[in-house]
Parts: C-alpha cells; sequence; structure tokens
C-alpha cells in the first residue's frame, strides 16, 4: 500500500493559507453578533490574529526556502527544494534524499529528527 508523500514547503503554506481562510471565518462570525459590541470586538480581533499569523508563518517558510537545497527530481525532472534527510519532490511528490545511506530504503519522515 503506498502512501502519498508532500513537500514540507507545501505543507507550511497550506497551513498559512487555512489561518487565512480561518481568520476570515472568524471575523464574519462577529457580524452576527453586532448587538453585543464586544464579542463582535473579540470575534474580529481573533479573525485579525489569525490573518497575522499566517503571515508571520509565511514569512517564515519563505526564509526557509531561500536556503533550502534545491534538487532535480529524477522522476519529473524538475527542480525541486528539499529540506531536511528526506522530502518529497513539490511536483509529483516522488520521495527524495540526499542522504547516500537513506538510498533504497523506504521514505519516513522519521529520518529528519535529530537522534537521541
Amino acid at each position: 500500500m503506498s502512501t502519498k508523500h508532500s513537500n514540507k514547503i507545501n505543507k507550511i503554506r497550506t497551513f498559512a493559507l487555512s489561518l487565512v481562510f480561518i481568520g476570515i471565518i472568524v471575523m464574519y462570525v462577529g457580524i452576527f453578533f453586532r448587538n453585543s459590541p464586544i464579542i463582535m470586538s473579540l470575534t474580529m480581533l481573533l479573525g485579525f490574529l489569525f490573518v497575522i499569523a499566517s503571515t508571520v508563518v509565511y514569512f517564515w517558510i519563505g526564509m526557509i526556502s531561500t536556503k533550502s537545497v534545491k534538487v532535480v527530481c529524477p522522476n519529473c525532472n524538475t527542480t525541486t527544494k528539499v529540506l531536511g534527510r528526506v522530502d518529497a519532490c513539490m511536483n509529483c511528490n516522488e520521495p527524495l534524499t540526499l542522504d547516500p545511506e537513506l538510498e533504497g530504503k523506504e521514505f519516513d519522515l522519521k529520518y529528519n529528527r535529530k537522534k537521541s
């Protein structure tokens, strides 16, 4: 049974995008509390904080993305970015590794953790 692998950069970008939508939904819920200015203000502030958090996450992943290693995927022949020892191609989700010891082994994100 094969599992679908996803690139770490894309996962974090998806999380940041979901923070934007959550923030907008929370602010929209605040409209229903127009009669209670305190609850409406709290929901608007909370939604705004979600949007600001997404901006911080986008900035953070942008900084990480500039420092990531670019490799050519052997499956789709496109340039992709790899974070850590193992990652997946951004285009075709092919498992990739930069560590010669891990070549031929089963794809597992546990290889990225520091050994204790």
